[in-house]
């Protein structure tokens, strides 16, 4: 008679597809809505409906999932500081070097883990995935760089480009972010460690 593997680690149950979706929507709807009040409004209004709707995405991902992921969270956080910074001084560079800011505090503890040999990323997403040494290694060396290359276009987008086609930018980034990770997911398999299995007695 086969007995149950209790040795084995217990399986995490993964996202549905749904989730993952209400996820990304969460995610964009801020940014669209910034996007469509700074057409209608101006930038100042946009501001405001930015904060506003980050708080509500918030809310929501933790009324939903029970937990906010990390980037987001930064993300958020960063919004609400650099909102009331852009309100107070009535100056717009200040919700303009936000993502900026964002993606470089992203791209330091990568670059530096690897550095002093800690792929910090490991530590963010072992709980969901298992990985080989040198893909920790190669997975966190992309993410780093791809993050210093976002904050050099965002850069490049606010002092070059007008404020309208600044935020349409903005809501290409967080595409532009989605097919990278996409991307990173033949690496993923390549050095993903299966679960040894133990054999039914």
């Amino acid at each position: 008679m086969s007995k149950p593997n209790t040795l084995a680690p217990a399986s995490k149950e993964a996202p549905s597809p749904k989730g993952q979706l209400m996820k990304v929507g969460l995610e964009l709807a801020p940014l669209i809505i910034f996007f469509l009040v700074n057409a209608k409004a101006g930038i100042f209004p946009a501001v405001l409906a930015l904060t506003i709707a980050t708080a509500v995405s918030l809310t929501a991902m933790l009324w939903l999932f029970r937990k906010v992921a990390p980037m987001p969270l930064v993300s958020a956080a960063l919004v609400f500081v650099f909102a009331g910074l852009t309100w107070y001084f009535q100056n717009e560079t200040f919700i303009k070097i936000k993502p900026t800011i964002v993606y470089l505090l992203f791209a330091a503890p990568l670059l530096l883990g690897l550095l002093f040999k800690r792929p910090l990323l490991q530590l963010m997403l072992e709980d969901a995935m298992q990985l080989k040494e040198e893909g920790w290694w190669t997975l966190s060396l992309r993410w780093g760089l791809f993050f210093v290359a976002m904050a050099v276009l965002n850069e490049i987008a606010w002092r070059n480009f007008s404020t309208d086609t600044w935020a349409a930018l903005k809501i290409g980034f967080v595409l532009l972010a989605m097919v990278f990770g996409v991307a990173q997911v033949p690496l993923i398999l390549k050095h993903q460690v299966e679960s040894a299995k133990l054999p039914n007695a």
